[in-house]
């Protein structure tokens, strides 16, 4: 699907939070910032990590390209590209992208009644969802910024599975500070996250490989994230 035609269709599910002509012409290349030479130079495998303690659960029934569902939040644009190392880091098409996380709240779908989360999401969906890489390798996700929960530092959670869903790679996408402080500071969010990137037990080591390629927008457009993932 073009990206402009996703755009027109998916945003129409999140409402007023975006402004749908800025957003499309902030969106409208479809290059990666880093430089498609560059990434390939690099080519290092995203860093591996968890995908606990909120996992998706039924990810195959969860095929669905905007995952904002009911939950209310800075809209943001989630492009991402897939690379395949063992094939002289050309992009992976056909493969399976998975995505989750919180809410502006700090809340995940799918869980609760547990001391991590008490307050009960277990029958609800809410910011899940899986794509196809295309012939690009490129998968994209309509979602909101997501908030932060105590000890972890804002972040998005990221499976990549080949065409019969065996996992390839389970990493994590990581924020610049300024941008979370930015959005933390709007309605429906609850004030700067209490964990940098550089004290989270997850990224202390990888916060290079971790870190979003770009994010760029502002508060009232909407922001678009960019990230490159090599498997």
């Amino acid at each position: 699907m073009k990206r402009n035609d996703f755009l027109k269709k998916g945003l129409l599910g999140i409402g007023t939070l975006v402004a749908v002509p800025t957003v499309v012409h902030a969106c409208a290349k479809d290059s990666d910032p880093k430089g498609d030479e560059a990434m390939i130079e690099d080519c290092e495998l995203s860093p591996s990590e968890t995908a606990g303690p909120f996992p998706i659960k039924t990810p195959a029934d969860l095929m669905r390209a905007n995952i904002v569902s009911d939950r209310t939040g800075v809209a943001m644009l989630i492009t991402l590209k897939v690379l395949d190392q063992s094939n002289d880091c050309k992009p992976l098409s056909g493969a399976f992208v998975d995505i989750w996380h919180c809410d502006a709240e700090g809340f995940y779908s799918e869980y609760g009644g547990i001391a991590l989360q008490p307050t009960d999401f277990t029958n609800a969906h809410f910011l899940r969802g899986r794509q196809t890489t295309d012939a690009n390798g490129h998968a994209s996700f309509i979602s909101i910024f997501p908030g932060w929960y105590k000890g972890r530092a804002p972040h998005i959670h990221l499976e990549v599975l080949d065409p019969n869903e065996k996992s390839i790679r389970t990493t994590q996408i990581a924020f610049p500070k300024s941008v979370c402080d930015t959005v933390y500071a709007s309605t429906n969010y609850k004030g700067e996250a209490d964990t940098l990137n550089s004290r989270d037990n997850v990224f202390s080591n990888s916060i290079d490989g971790n870190m979003a390629d770009s994010v760029s927008g502002n508060n009232t457009d909407g922001y678009t994230l960019m990230k490159t993932i090599v498997v």
